[in-house]
């Protein structure tokens, strides 16, 4: 867990603005990768082979700069204001939460962003049409044009995938206690989900504020996707959300209330099944904004949150919103024909 890191900031009005114009590539600019080096089971050679013989075969040029867990946001940062100064894109090389983390940096910088991806589960790089073989989303980069997706943002951080307050967090916490002993699957992760839940006893005391909306509520955990994919995957995405999904203007929110271990057995089937959105005890609602306050412990200010895979300490009041200013996402072109940025 980490509760001293100072990311790269949200502009004071990067929730109100409109998007900004797409930025525009210059092909003859080395792209800048940024390479989480614990990221998933492939080595950094392994990567950087991958990279460096397709830039190889395309005659493309590129800056690859690796480094630890513990230094990545510094080096995001450091990658995504080169790339603006060169008219190129910051490229992520890792899981989910290595990616929010350049995204972090990307948006804050207002450059464009390339993922190829090396996580478990790459729910963001599925739901934007960016390969899950490491070389082809590689491949795949080199004709890309920036379009805009869109992010969250929960207080001062941007996530791409969730967010999360309650026993979400503890689930990140164990599951990588469980990928540390035996290693990195879909497998492991979904039996250290069901260890955390089995155990799951602390209870949430929420005021929340939607719009004019006002909830006091008690639960187990609040989630928030900003991923139609994961949401479609869990069968928790809200019945009014196919013209308006997560990623189309809103956030979905899904809250799980105290239940007992018979029902949470139940919950936990439903879930495997991908029909999470039919068991009891599951409420769900759309919002753009959202203030949650949790009556916390006398002394305590802070809370612990989850985005994108990555666990934190927030001071409360929480705010979780969407932000106006989107992320500039490489993508295929649009055989289409949605206006892109040229080179």
């Amino acid at each position: 867990m980490s509760d001293g890191f100072q990311p790269a900031s949200i502009d004071a009005d990067g929730a109100r603005r409109s998007a900004m114009p797409i930025p525009r590539l210059d092909p003859e600019s080395a792209l800048v990768f940024v390479i989480n080096a614990s990221a998933g089971a492939h080595d950094v050679d392994a990567k950087r082979a991958v990279i460096e013989s397709t830039l190889a075969a395309q005659g493309r040029k590129g800056e690859l700069l690796i480094c630890g867990p513990d230094d990545l946001a510094r080096m995001a940062t450091r990658a995504a204001a080169a790339a603006l100064a060169r008219g190129t894109a910051v490229i992520a090389v890792g899981g989910d939460g290595s990616l929010g983390t350049v995204a972090q940096a990307a948006h804050a910088a207002g450059c464009p962003m390339g993922v190829i991806p090396y996580g478990t589960f790459n729910y963001f790089a599925r739901t934007h049409g960016i390969p899950t073989e490491p070389a082809a989303a590689a491949r795949q980069l080199l004709d890309a044009r920036p379009r805009p997706v869109q992010v969250g943002a929960i207080n001062d951080r941007v996530f791409l995938v969730n967010a999360s307050l309650g026993v979400y967090p503890e689930l990140l916490q164990d599951r990588e206690a469980y990928k540390a002993r035996f290693g990195r699957s879909r497998w492991v992760a979904f039996v250290a989900g069901c260890a955390t839940l089995l155990r799951a006893q602390r209870r949430l005391r929420l005021h929340i504020e939607t719009g004019s909306t006002v909830r006091d509520v008690q639960t187990l955990t609040l989630f928030v996707g900003n991923n139609r994919l994961q949401l479609q995957q869990f069968g928790a995405e809200p019945a009014d959300t196919l013209a308006g999904t997560p990623g189309d203007g809103c956030l979905a929110a899904l809250m799980l209330r105290p239940i007992g271990t018979l029902s949470m057995l139940g919950l936990m089937l439903h879930g495997a099944m991908g029909r999470l959105g039919e068991a009891a005890g599951v409420d769900s609602f759309e919002f753009t904004h959202m203030v949650v306050k949790p009556r916390l412990a006398p002394g305590r200010r802070e809370v612990v949150v989850a985005f994108d895979g990555e666990v934190a300490r927030m001071r409360a009041p929480i705010e979780i919103r969407v932000l106006d200013k989107p992320l500039y996402l490489l993508q295929a072109p649009d055989p289409a024909g949605t206006p892109e940025a040229g080179p």
